[in-house]
């Protein structure tokens, strides 16, 4: 399975008050749904039918889903997804082996997490803005599309097409 990256929460919040052991949390992602779809063991395809990768997603922290991604190219990362109630969105955090981090935000639309990213300055002088759905097909199979535009949105191109299968 590789190297595993992990983004840590404390990267992700403010400092807080600490929280009385055997408190309730005061949120939980059940309370706004969201990514549970997604958790679980998941063989990683392309959408031409190749495997790409492993990848194990968590419910962490009582309001965050955690991705450990494990391609079969050695390239690891991983991501937290979180609700972030005062924006009554969710926001999800990416990062790779490589230093690349990517900070999508939305929520669940028709059934669908649908996240954006604000444009992003590419090397070229360009700006990419991404679009990435996470589509559910029944209890075990999970699609993840991700488009991109340097046009403002006007176009826009496939930069990954995934399918998630359940592993037993």
């Amino acid at each position: 399975w590789g190297r595993v990256a992990i983004l840590s929460l404390h990267a992700l919040a403010a400092p807080a008050a600490p929280h009385p052991p055997n408190a309730p949390l005061a949120f939980s992602a059940s309370k706004s749904p969201g990514l549970d779809f997604w958790a679980g063991r998941w063989d990683v395809y392309h959408a031409a039918g190749k495997l790409v990768a492993h990848s194990l997603i968590e419910k962490v922290y009582g309001c965050g889903i955690r991705e450990n991604w494990m391609p079969l190219n050695n390239q690891p990362g991983g991501s937290l997804s979180i609700y972030v109630p005062a924006e009554k969105r969710w926001e999800q955090f990416w990062n790779d082996n490589v230093g690349g981090m990517i900070h999508f935000y939305g929520g669940l639309k028709d059934g669908v997490m649908d996240y954006w990213t604000d444009e992003i300055p590419q090397k070229d002088g360009t700006k990419l803005k991404r679009h990435l759905q996470f589509i559910p097909s029944g209890a075990d199979r999970v699609r993840q599309f991700s488009q991109g535009s340097t046009d403002g949105g006007k176009t826009w191109k496939v930069e990954y097409d995934f399918i998630y299968t359940r592993t037993k």
